[in-house]
């Protein structure tokens, strides 16, 4: 195989920040809170380049849906070895509603567009952690999929992968083009160097829009009201198994 991946790269708000409801609830704060790219979709990154690197494809292409912002998560996907990024625009209501379904439309108008060989995404996002993307885009394409990927070989016209699943490990053989989802351990994404940085900058990114794409972004879900989780009571120690089965009686466990 020696054609074009796409990798899907999304924008979202930092592992590391501790999220806030919005006061009317209708979602979390964004507005003035750090963003970077969601992990998964750094793996997936790697995993194409790496791909590159051994001369196994032709070409990488970093997509991402979203307003404005999002070209900066192209930018850090060209400074990982992306080799030009297509930024679809939505903003508004139309961000707001954004969801898989939708996304994943995107990604299959954009896969048949750019004659993509492989499409690779990460596994879920940490925003939302759907997990539905892939999956979605593969039935969209009619292609095979290999998701939760922790291993990653291609061989001629097809691709080999170890996929994480609940009772260890499954290697399956899938044929090209495909979908493929990375797992938490496929790889270890590299850090942008500052040279690598100031390329970047001298990349391409297309930018469209979804209608330029024949894709409807039409939402079936409507968000009703977004909580923070109750915060957990303090527990009780007890001294002995009496203790506990009195403390669970007037609790009305038991």
């Amino acid at each position: 195989m020696s054609g074009r991946v796409l990798v899907g790269v999304k924008r979202v708000i930092d592992y590391a920040v501790k999220i806030r409801v919005k006061p009317d609830n209708s979602g979390v704060v964004t507005d003035g809170v750090k963003h970077s790219m969601n992990p998964f979709c750094e793996i997936a990154v790697e995993e194409a380049v790496k791909l590159k690197e051994k001369k196994l494809i032709k070409e990488v292409v970093a997509v991402s849906c979203g307003p404005q912002q999002a070209q900066e998560t192209i930018r850090t996907a060209l400074a990982m070895g992306a080799d030009r990024g297509i930024h679809v625009e939505v903003s508004g209501k139309d961000y707001e509603a954004l969801g898989p379904l939708q996304v994943s439309k995107i990604l299959a108008a954009l896969a048949k567009k750019e004659d993509a060989q492989l499409v690779i995404l990460g596994k879920q996002a940490i925003d939302d952690d759907c997990n539905q993307t892939g999956q979605m885009t593969a039935a969209l394409l009619d292609w095979p999929q290999g998701t939760f990927a922790s291993e990653v070989s291609v061989e001629g016209d097809k691709v080999k992968l170890v996929r994480e699943i609940d009772g260890g490990l499954e290697t399956i053989k899938i044929n090209t083009p495909a979908v493929v989802t990375a797992d938490l351990r496929l790889n270890t994404p590299r850090y942008a160097t500052l040279p690598n940085i100031m390329k970047a900058k001298k990349k391409k990114i297309a930018n469209m829009k979804p209608a330029d794409l024949g894709v409807d972004l039409t939402s079936r879900l409507e968000v009703l009201r977004v909580d923070e989780p109750p915060q957990r009571q303090a527990g009780v120690k007890v001294e002995t198994v009496e203790d506990l089965v009195g403390k669970l009686k007037e609790a009305g466990r038991i």
